[in-house]
């Protein structure tokens, strides 16, 4: 069977295709950046489109020939620069829907989620309901997957931040630390979605996708705990305000770009718990998906489970510390022109030329480190750093040596800053 999986290299989507790959089946994957994905998937045919510009019927023609099955992993978080939540839950999904109506194309799977609904005051669950209102009153033969908190073998998203605040030392900081929490293994989401497509689940069904049992969040973060290997440690809750704050900023950074699973759209849905009903399920398949121990022990962690778990939190610091570095620099090279300049003019230059050398390196650090900031300019940034300082080293030690012994280490201090670009631009990916 020829099927088309939007958002075929996300969380969700990833582990769909893997099962679907297993099954035999041909598939068209579509995502906005399928570079890597092609790469890693090149049995997939892969498709770059952003979902959030196919608002018309024709718009998705081209992709659904010979297509039987469609199925829907794709979604976001939250509004932002690279995502509009009306457009990718609810726009894309009705053109979807009427171009399967009109192609032919007998099969909807939607991946929707726990909370989906159209009186919620969190745009996530209200977009993402109203895509589910649209395929629940088309003529398709639709199945609706609402998985609960998906834990799965890669690290994106909540999925990360679970790892790294379980992974925190000495203490395992946590904001709603009692709320509800049923977990669901991506494997199961995947063997869900492989059951539907080849229509082994009741047509026209709303299918939670929870363990039976929930439990607070400091029990997750506990296993999440003991599964990287970790010494016990006190589970501390943090104060609301802290959340609250914390929101705020990844909200911020939601602006530039970065996706941050600390936005307020997340905290939001954890205040409500993330419970649904797992009887569904069970009545189809005999068994609940399987519980988080199980999950976990499926997927055993090894050292560099606890690598990523550690560096997830120092990120944000890594990229704070290389701008402000940079900016720093930048800005006292400005104000502190004559004094460079003049440093410059003794090992030879022209007053003009070394005037001007110190003035567009300062401006060049300056732009550097605000770029870094901004998700899509930061790999730029991060090699413009590495070449600048190379080109600083080269030109430093050509024309003055003797700064490599200067007592406050100005050339010996670019060594490790320099490092510390390298390691930014290793954990720059976010999947």
């Amino acid at each position: 069977m020829k099927i088309l999986v939007l958002g075929g290299y996300g969380l969700i989507g990833e582990a769909v295709l893997e099962r679907l790959i297993e099954d035999g089946h041909d598939l068209v994957g579509l995502g906005r950046d399928v570079g890597q994905a092609q790469r890693r998937k090149p049995q997939v045919r892969w498709v770059a489109a952003d979902m959030s510009r196919l608002l018309c019927a024709t718009d998705w023609m081209p992709m659904l020939a010979d297509v039987e099955a469609v199925v829907n992993a794709a979604g976001a978080l939250q509004d932002g620069p690279r995502d509009q939540l009306d457009a990718i839950h609810r726009g894309s999904v009705a053109a979807l829907v009427t171009a399967c109506e009109q192609a032919g194309v007998p099969r909807l799977v939607q991946v929707s989620a726990i909370g989906a609904d159209l009186d919620s005051d969190n745009a996530f669950f209200r977009t993402k309901a109203e895509g589910d209102r649209i395929v629940a009153s088309s003529s398709l033969d639709w199945t609706i997957l609402r998985p609960g908190l998906v834990i799965a073998p890669a690290a994106y998203g909540g999925t990360a931040l679970l790892r790294a605040l379980a992974a925190a030392p000495v203490i395992v900081p946590a904001v709603l630390a009692d709320r509800p929490i049923q977990t669901v293994s991506v494997a199961d989401v995947a063997e869900a979605v492989s059951r539907a497509v080849a229509g082994g689940l009741p047509r026209a069904q709303v299918v939670d996708l929870v363990e039976k049992r929930a439990r607070p969040l400091a029990a997750v973060l506990r296993e999440f705990r003991a599964w990287l290997g970790l010494p016990k440690a006190p589970v501390v809750e943090v104060p609301a305000i802290v959340g609250r704050f914390a929101g705020a900023v990844a909200d911020g950074l939601g602006l530039l770009g970065w996706r941050s699973p600390l936005r307020s759209a997340a905290l939001a849905a954890l205040e409500k718990g993330i419970t649904g009903d797992a009887k569904t399920w069970s009545e189809i398949t005999g068994h609940p998906p399987r519980a988080l121990e199980a999950t976990l022990a499926a997927m055993p962690a090894h050292v560099q489970e606890r690598w990523f778990a550690r560096l997830w939190l120092l990120k944000p610091v890594v990229f704070a510390v290389v701008s402000m570095f940079w900016m720093t620099s930048g800005i006292v090279g400005v104000v502190r022109h004559d004094a460079a300049a003049d440093i410059l003019v003794s090992r030879g230059l022209s007053p003009t030329l070394a005037l001007g050398a110190v003035l567009v390196g300062s401006v060049a650090d300056i732009l550097v480190g605000a770029a870094v900031l901004v998700r899509s300019f930061a790999r730029a940034a991060l090699v413009a750093m590495i070449a600048i300082t190379l080109s600083y080293l080269a030109a430093a030690t050509a024309l003055a040596p003797d700064l490599w012994l200067d007592p406050l280490g100005a050339m010996v201090k670019a060594v490790p800053a320099l490092c510390l670009v390298l390691v930014a631009l290793a954990i720059l990916e976010e999947r």
